[in-house]
């Protein structure tokens, strides 16, 4: 496999390691400092000013399995391109976009890239990322790295402070309008607008039956009977999700309460909440809703393309 390293500035590095450290084909992501003059900056050194660094991330990855255009594709989604005094709520130099190549051929996708965004009409602005070459990149301290995984919560708190989020749903907005069509009204307000079915007045609350539940949007597997059970919540409990890479949480922060919401890895439907207050060896409840799921009975499992899943029922619990 060819690897490569990709250098992007967007702002506060805590939100630039995310979006792409879901990708397949991507390697490593550290955040860190490029493009000042002093070497192995301190982040106060960098936010001071004087340094003349930015925070950026430094990518490394398959290019066979994620290519460089791609990885534009998605930078340009995670910023405000129209902004050269900082990005969102953090303002200053140090906190400016700036797209830094490694080689020729990323400097001519990376102008072809911002010219085709340019005369998309998707701003009414002027694109003012800079496009500039590597220079080199200095690892931010280690409490900074992975901020988004070991800090889940304040992380949450700031992205969505931010305004960051906000600016992406309202110029990027995902077409989910063929969905409207292949699902019902109440699968598509709790997967696409995260809303929750009544208690006991849905279709899975109480099934006894042996299967696979999978996303009723993507296909993808998510939970098995075999670690239902009956919580008394009158929705649909598991212990634990198929596979640990089946579901992505995150924090939500829309209800008055902190809770943990459950989202599905591929299909990014909303499914529910994981709570603290379940039974096995890690006390977890995930608490999903009917109408994010549908269940494929175990004898239908092979028909449906599931049969690798079998495996699941015919060993002892």
């Amino acid at each position: 496999m060819a690897q490569e390293k990709a250098t992007f500035a967007g702002g506060c590095f805590w939100c630039m390691v995310e979006p792409f450290d879901e990708q397949e084909g991507i390697i490593d992501i550290s955040s860190g400092y490029t493009g000042g003059k002093t070497e192995h900056p301190s982040y106060k050194e960098v936010i001071s000013g004087d340094t003349g660094h930015v925070e950026a991330v430094q990518i490394t990855f398959e290019s066979d399995m994620f290519s460089y255009k791609k990885l534009l594709e998605l930078i340009w989604q995670q910023i405000d391109p129209t902004d050269a005094g900082g990005q969102f709520k953090d303002r200053g130099e140090f906190y400016r976009t700036v797209i830094f190549y490694h080689n020729e051929t990323q400097k001519e996708q990376a102008i072809q890239s911002k010219k085709d965004l340019s005369e998309s009409g998707r701003f009414s602005k002027p694109i003012v990322t800079e496009i500039l070459p590597a220079l080199p990149f200095f690892e931010a301290e280690q409490y900074h790295q992975d901020f988004y995984k070991k800090n889940a919560f304040r992380y949450a708190l700031y992205k969505r402070g931010s305004g960051r989020e906000e600016f992406k749903r309202m110029h990027w907005p995902k077409d989910r309008s063929h969905l409207r069509v292949s699902l019902g009204d109440m699968q598509y307000h709790v997967t696409q607008e995260n809303g929750t079915e009544p208690p006991f007045e849905n279709e899975y609350w109480n099934n006894t039956k042996e299967g696979l539940y999978v996303d009723v949007v993507s296909g993808e597997p998510l939970f098995t009977s075999k670690d239902q059970y009956d919580s008394g919540c009158g929705w649909p409990s598991f212990t634990k999700p198929v596979m640990d890479a089946s579901v992505k949480e995150r924090y939500d922060l829309s209800h008055k309460s902190t809770r943990v919401e459950v989202r599905s890895r591929e299909g990014d439907s909303h499914l529910g909440h994981v709570f603290t207050d379940g039974p096995g060896p890690k006390g977890l409840r995930y608490c999903i809703n009917s109408a994010a799921l549908r269940f494929i009975p175990k004898e239908r499992l092979e028909a449906e393309g599931y049969g690798d899943f079998l495996i699941l029922f015919n060993s002892r619990k």
